[in-house]
């Protein structure tokens, strides 16, 4: 997809579609009353015969049109008072559903010239970009007849107001452009069947990155070299598959020599029985999706790389799969982590934490800045807060509200939630150190309890997405969340 600024008004800009919105109670937009104006009064007859009544996201499309443009799509914008960044994605979203039934090539968007509170020319061309890549997406195709076309739409235009605009609009298409790119390959990834997206299969993908990135540097160590790091809880979820595990490394210096970096930590279990502790079968098949953490840090890196973030960045991502077998582990095991501390393994569902525990000791001998784990760690967390907003924990308030803030610009919202002692408590063992589950009760927070005793004396912040990465039932797909608010936290930092 090409993007570019528009400077020239709706009356004057050729197009082969002009994007302009109405509001509720048939009020015309500043940019459809302009254009109005030139091709003689259709959007004003049209709102007044009742085709269009300006509800939020009804569209309708008026075809030969005599002026500029070969054709107006005209969409319906709610109230004006409420007409926000929310709704100006939906309102773009509908408008470019409606023009993918056309033959439409290029089209040109003047609804971020309407005013709203919560946003700026940047954030709104930054929106616009993701919107439109989110359009074009498709499910990567193991169909034999592929029965979803491909959209015709190959250029894509963010009309500003003002000369002035244009440098903001330019950096926000540039900077949607590159999220929607690592969405893109989460999603990619994420998407495809766990008997294609192995642990090896996602090991290639992050080569492949860095052969695109000349900045991004990959090292990938087999279970031989995790069994000399003495990666015991990481190993002891891997050992009931064929499939051998990776650990995969990666590195992008392109920050002040020196400094020290942030480190990603993606979840990678690329497909998830629970193990020993079996999965009922009923959506299993999503457990695919079980690796959207690691999706997610392969597609942060992409976008980084793609906009060369002054950062240093580092991303670790155990990759593996959860399988029962005669050599699996069993509940009541006991295992060793990289970090000497010792876990009875009740639930060999609760497997996602343990290979992070490892991942996150392995991050310590970059000497991190701060680290982030990224997982699909626990249904509890869906439980709290649906499928809206991700979970997240930190031992530092700082780094928490950075990325709180970062999400809330990203529209990638997260939740801040409560780890404590009290929590803690009920990972207690007779046996081990501590346990891997801690009760029905208050599941997310006591999973992250378990990573926070990993975390003494790093920044931490831990992102529970597992109501976020994917959708669910019929229409299932990754999300690719939360790649847009990794992204612009570390634009920030930049």
């Amino acid at each position: 997809m090409e993007f570019f600024v528009a400077g020239s008004g709706p009356a004057r800009q050729r197009t082969e579609c002009a994007i302009v919105g109405v509001f509720d109670q048939g009020t015309l937009g500043s940019a459809a009353a302009e254009l109005d104006q030139r091709i003689g009064g259709r959007i004003a007859r049209m709102v007044k015969r009742g085709d269009l009544r300006g509800k939020l996201g009804d569209v309708q499309i008026l075809l030969d049109v005599e002026g500029p443009c070969e054709r107006v799509a005209v969409v319906g914008l709610g109230a004006r008072d409420e007409f926000r960044r929310k709704q100006y994605r939906k309102a773009l979203a509908s408008a470019l559903s409606a023009i993918g039934r056309t033959g439409a090539r290029d089209a040109v968007s003047w609804l971020g010239l309407e005013p709203m509170a919560d946003a700026d020319t940047y954030t709104l061309a930054r929106a616009s970009a993701e919107v439109v890549a989110q359009h074009a997406y498709r499910i990567p195709a193991h169909k034999s007849a592929n029965t979803r076309a491909k959209t015709r739409l190959t250029r894509f235009g963010f009309a500003v107001a003002a000369r002035g605009e244009r440098a903001k609009a330019e950096r926000g298409l540039e900077h949607g452009e590159a999220i929607a790119a690592g969405m893109e390959l989460a999603r990619d990834l994420a998407n495809q069947p766990a008997n294609v997206c192995t642990p090896s299969h996602l090991a290639n993908a992050a080569r492949e990155l860095a052969r695109e990135h000349r900045k991004i540097r990959v090292r990938i160590l087999d279970e031989q070299e995790c069994r000399k790091l003495r990666m015991g809880a990481f190993l002891s979820v891997t050992a009931g598959t064929q499939e051998p595990a990776r650990l995969i490394v990666l590195e992008y210096r392109n920050g002040p020599r020196g400094r020290a970096p942030t480190a990603l930590v993606g979840k990678g279990v690329t497909f998830d029985t629970g193990g020993i502790s079996l999965k009922p079968p009923a959506a299993m098949d999503e457990m695919k999706f079980d690796m959207s953490g690691a999706a997610s840090v392969l597609g942060t890196f992409r976008a980084v790389a793609q906009l060369g973030l002054p950062v240093n960045l580092v991303g670790v991502v155990p990759a593996c799969e959860n399988m029962p077998s005669g050599r699996a582990t069993k509940p009541g095991d006991i295992v060793k982590s990289m970090s000497g501390q010792t876990i009875e393994v009740l639930n060999t569902d609760a497997e996602g934490r343990l290979i992070l525990c490892d991942a996150i000791t392995y991050a310590r001998r970059f000497k991190p800045a701060a680290v982030i784990d990224i997982a699909t760690l626990t249904g509890a967390c869906v439980i709290a807060l649906g499928n809206q907003m991700s979970g997240l924990f930190s031992n530092d308030d700082g780094l928490a509200q950075a990325l709180l803030e970062a999400g809330i610009r990203a529209d990638d919202r997260a939740w801040h939630m409560p780890i404590g002692e009290e929590y803690a408590e009920q990972l207690k063992s007779n046996f081990a150190d501590f346990a891997n589950v801690g009760g029905r009760e208050g599941g997310a927070i006591t999973a992250a309890c378990f990573l926070s005793k990993f975390t003494e004396g790093l920044k931490w912040a831990h992102l529970d997405i597992a109501g976020t990465a994917y959708v669910s039932g019929s229409q299932k797909s990754s999300t690719g969340r939360p790649v847009p608010l990794l992204v612009d936290y570390l634009v920030n930092n930049a």
